[in-house]
């Protein structure tokens, strides 16, 4: 089979973890070219000794680069600020572009929830929302899917060496992406993200909580819709995994939960608490930062998908 060819720009810890995936894990998409502006970066050296072609000129490099036009798919492992200008530059060119900065210049993706809806749609700049939202905006879904949620809110706990420079000059964007990602693809009426890096030693896996305010509900049938959830997740993120039971925990009369709640929002009796824990696949970056691989695993089922989509459309012409 005829593969997809990508390049990603961006050589720090998640270009260069997803260029290692693409190698090592896909049967449709062919790594064309890794992009970085440092050229002694530790992951343009990495893919000079893969063979993989590279720039250190950012994108311009990338798009003086030989064979430039055949490439479909690019994705942007750099800053929210710096998207916004690579998406403008390819914008003439026709690239599918897959965006793992909080920049949120196209719609949020998150793979077990909207993926298919967007590519069908043909869209050319799918967001990855951020690390906290891949990994808990699941949850809101398999939880709003069953009962209406008047408000969730995530706390995504990373292990602080886990977190470069993108991801801390990003913390303002990560907070706001995510909390109406939470809503938007979620299903929540509201939403709320809170990121903790933690500097304990040695490093602790990343870990999500997400509590959800219901009405009354089915216990039953919310646990098996997150179970569920978790065993989709775990398809393409084999480290991402329920910590406990699906907790919950009726309100009191007198909780001051109204503050939360948008106008308008239906009684809430219910608080559905949900512990999970991501493990990273080590491929380049240490297990404990699950944060980063989530996200590289997400983003490569997207442009899978989107490749799925090619093909299917060149057969049947």
């Amino acid at each position: 089979m005829k593969k997809t060819k990508v390049a990603v720009i961006g050589s720090g810890n998640i270009g260069t973890d997803l260029m290692i995936k693409v190698l090592r894990l896909s049967d449709s998409l062919e790594m064309a070219a890794l992009v970085g502006i440092d050229p002694e970066s530790d992951g343009l050296a990495r893919a000079r000794r893969l063979k993989v072609p590279t720039t250190a000129e950012g994108v311009e490099g990338l798009i003086a680069m030989e064979g430039f036009e055949d490439i479909a798919v690019v994705f942007d492992a750099t800053s929210a600020k710096a998207h916004v200008e690579n998406a403008k530059r390819l914008a003439p060119y026709g690239k599918f572009l897959v965006d793992l900065t909080p920049a949120a210049v196209g719609p949020y993706v998150v793979p077990p929830v909207n993926l298919d809806e967007h590519v069908e749609k043909s869209a050319t700049n799918l967001n990855m929302v951020t690390c906290g939202g891949q990994a808990t905006i699941p949850i809101v879904h398999a939880v709003s899917r069953v009962t209406p949620v008047a408000y969730a809110e995530i706390v995504a706990s990373i292990a602080s060496r886990s977190a470069g420079p993108g991801t801390r000059a990003n913390i303002d964007e990560f907070t706001e992406t995510t909390s109406a990602a939470i809503a938007s693809v979620g299903g929540a009426l509201r939403g709320k993200a809170v990121i903790v890096l933690n500097p304990a030693e040695p490093p602790l896996i990343m870990r999500d909580t997400v509590y959800c305010l219901t009405g009354d509900v089915d216990e039953q049938e919310v646990a098996d819709s997150v179970a569920a959830m978790v065993a989709t997740v775990a398809e393409y993120v084999p480290g991402y995994r329920l910590k406990q039971d699906v907790q919950f925990t009726r309100l009191a009369p007198d909780e001051p939960v109204h503050t939360l709640l948008p106008s308008g929002a239906p009684e809430v009796t219910t608080k559905v608490s949900v512990f999970l824990e991501v493990e990273g696949a080590a491929h380049y970056l240490p297990a404990y930062a699950g944060n980063l691989d989530i996200m590289t695993s997400a983003a490569l089922r997207v442009a899978e998908r989107f490749a799925e989509r090619v093909l299917t459309e060149v057969t049947s012409r």
